[in-house]
Order: C-alpha cells, then structure tokens, then sequence
C-alpha cells in the first residue's frame, strides 16, 4: 500500500523559512516523480514545485521561484521543499504528490499525479 507523508509545516513570521519533507512508501521511489502543491482555502489546488526521479529536472512556479528549493534523496526516498522569505501568500495546506513516470519527465497538472499525502498547514503571519 503506498503512502505519502508530509512533515515540517507549521507557523512562521513573514520572512521566515520553513522546511517541508515527504517520505513516500510502498513504491519504487526512483520511478517517480514527486511535486508540492498547496491550496489556500477559498482556492483551488496550486503547482509549487516538482523533480524528476534523477533531479535532473526541476520546474517551479513563477510564485515560488528563487525563494523555494525542492529536492530529494534517492536513497533515503525523501523529497524537501526549502521555502525562504515567506510571505502571507504561501499561507497554504502543502501537499506532496508522486507522479509515476520513469523517463524523467516533470509535469505540473494535479490530475497527472498518481498518489497524495494528507496535506501539511503552512501558515505565515504578517
């Protein structure tokens, strides 16, 4: 049975970091790819970030970009997303999402992905 799930969410001034971790289990990690989303409430479901299964392709919202870090270890079947300078507008639920897809694409449509976490509260105050 495979399960996705997230930890590190939490409270965080505006300009502060957090880091989000996911270790998915009961697949074979190195044939997916993972992705962040995060759905604010009133709003539908968002792409944050996602990585192919080498990492060697990266996609970012324009959002996020230059503040959020995804990455992961194949070996450790973990994947981290390193946000820094948060601001009000990444307050969110964040989920993680495996995406099987063994050739090392990288898509960013929620419906693309295969398996989801519960979700994990990231709330920054002004």
């Amino acid at each position: 049975q495979v399960q996705v799930v997230e930890s590190g969410g939490g409270l965080v001034q505006s300009g502060g970091s957090l880091r989000l971790s996911c270790a998915p289990s009961g697949l074979t990690f190195v044939t997916y790819t993972m992705g962040w989303f995060r759905q604010a409430p009133g709003k539908e479901r968002e792409f944050v970030a996602a990585i192919s299964w080498s990492g060697g392709k990266i996609y970012y919202a324009d959002s996020v970009k230059g503040r959020f870090t995804i990455s992961r270890d194949n070996v450790k079947n973990v994947v981290d997303l390193q946000m820094n300078s948060l601001n009000a507008a990444d307050t969110a639920v964040y989920y993680c999402a495996a995406d099987r897809d063994p050739f090392g694409s990288v898509r960013t449509q929620a419906i693309e992905y295969d398996y989801w976490g519960q979700g994990t509260q990231v709330t920054v105050s002004s």
